[in-house]
């Protein structure tokens, strides 16, 4: 089994946003050299995340944000993390840091309407994301 790891770079422009990673995420597969296996997306922040949604339509990404503000709020009463951010670590958490794809042919095993992005619930910020690449 080979292992590919590479690291790559993102900046967000507002508070909470997500941002389609797949392309540069599709360069790092195809870059290794492993035609069979899976790619694990990282995000080494406690305030931001990875998730895999529709990307056909730019509203969904919307949607996602929206309800997450409504259920976490950036203001609420009892917070006690003294940054001001505690609405992007529960964010990140329920989110989750990390998404395995299913690597075939060299490609990428997402179905028709998936992308991966990276959630940014605490920005603007510069980023970083890890792809470890595994298999022959």
């Amino acid at each position: 089994m080979k292992i590919v790891q590479k690291d790559f770079r993102v900046s967000t422009r507002g508070r909470n946003q997500m941002i389609d990673i797949t392309r540069k995420v599709s360069t790092v597969v195809k870059e290794s050299g492993i035609a069979d296996g899976d790619a694990i997306v990282y995000c080494p922040h406690t305030t931001a995340a990875i998730t895999i949604n529709e990307n056909a339509d730019p509203t969904v990404p919307q949607d996602i944000l929206l309800t997450l503000e409504e259920l976490i709020p950036h203001s609420r009463p009892g917070y006690r993390h003294f940054e001001g951010n505690s609405d992007a670590h529960c964010k990140s958490s329920l989110v989750g840091c990390s998404e395995q794809v299913l690597i075939r042919d060299a490609a990428l095993k997402l179905g028709s309407w998936q992308a991966i992005f990276f959630c940014e619930f605490d920005g603007p910020r510069s980023r970083t994301v890890v792809v470890q690449v595994r298999g022959q």
